[in-house]
């Protein structure tokens, strides 16, 4: 059997690279998709710098791992956040989301179907958010993650019967550090954040790499159309 081959797009950093690792470390040989080289040494051999929000350029480099890797696993990780209290949102910002957070992951899973369908197996993993219950200031980005939850469940339904399974992870407060620019370690909105979270502490990249691993696996297969938050209790009540 051939080596088994995952792809997670935007796995240069943070919640990426740790799925990024993870993957490696359950056995798969991991491709990072990022527009800048991973920060982790075992995952630059494989990885392509590509910019995910431009069509062609993803589909060429798909078309070219496709071509030598039978690619059985998927994780639409990619996305960005545009900060904003409704009245200050942006409509330009709206299409730059949308093409990076949304429309990157339908390109992706097409490409790939072909050779899922084939071999009749396939893991697709959506990084949704916690933010789908409600944020504020994350209008654009809420509407970003909602898609992508809402396209998860389309697809398990028609992916099903091929042997393909489709589910989101949905952080809550991860310690990355886009999460540290957003909200100083020192200031207060941090300190608030932290004191709400159930589980009394910030939770890990690791921790979701953790669920995308489940959800990965071989023995997952009868997981489809599922959301798991892994929020440590912030999405409950």
């Amino acid at each position: 059997m051939s080596e088994p081959c995952a792809i997670v797009t935007g796995g240069a950093r943070n919640i990426g690279q740790a799925i990024a690792l993870r993957l490696q470390q359950d056995g798969y040989r991991t491709i990072v998709l990022d527009i800048v080289e991973p920060e982790a040494e075992s995952l630059k051999a494989d990885a392509r710098r590509v910019d995910l929000a431009e069509i062609e350029a993803t589909r060429a480099v798909l078309a070219e791992i496709v071509e030598s890797h039978s690619v059985d696993c998927l994780v639409n990780n990619v996305g960005i956040v545009a900060p904003a209290l409704l009245d200050d949102t942006r409509v330009e910002d709206f299409d730059r989301l949308m093409h990076l957070n949304v429309r990157s992951a339908l390109v992706c899973t097409q490409a790939l179907l072909p050779g899922m369908r084939e071999r009749r197996h396939g893991r697709i993993v959506i990084n949704a958010s916690r933010v789908v219950l409600g944020k504020e200031a994350r209008s654009l980005y809420s509407a970003t993650k909602g898609a992508l939850q809402s396209m998860a469940r389309t697809w398990a339904l028609e992916l099903a019967g091929d042997g393909i399974t489709v589910n989101c992870v949905a952080p809550g407060p991860i310690a990355t550090s886009a999460f540290w620019e957003n909200n100083p370690p020192d200031s207060e909105r941090a300190r608030r954040i932290i004191d709400n979270i159930p589980a009394r502490r910030m939770g890990q990249p690791e921790d979701v790499a953790q669920a995308v691993s489940f959800f990965c696996d071989e023995r997952s297969g009868f997981v489809t159309g599922q959301t798991l938050f892994v929020c440590g209790g912030v999405s409950v009540g």
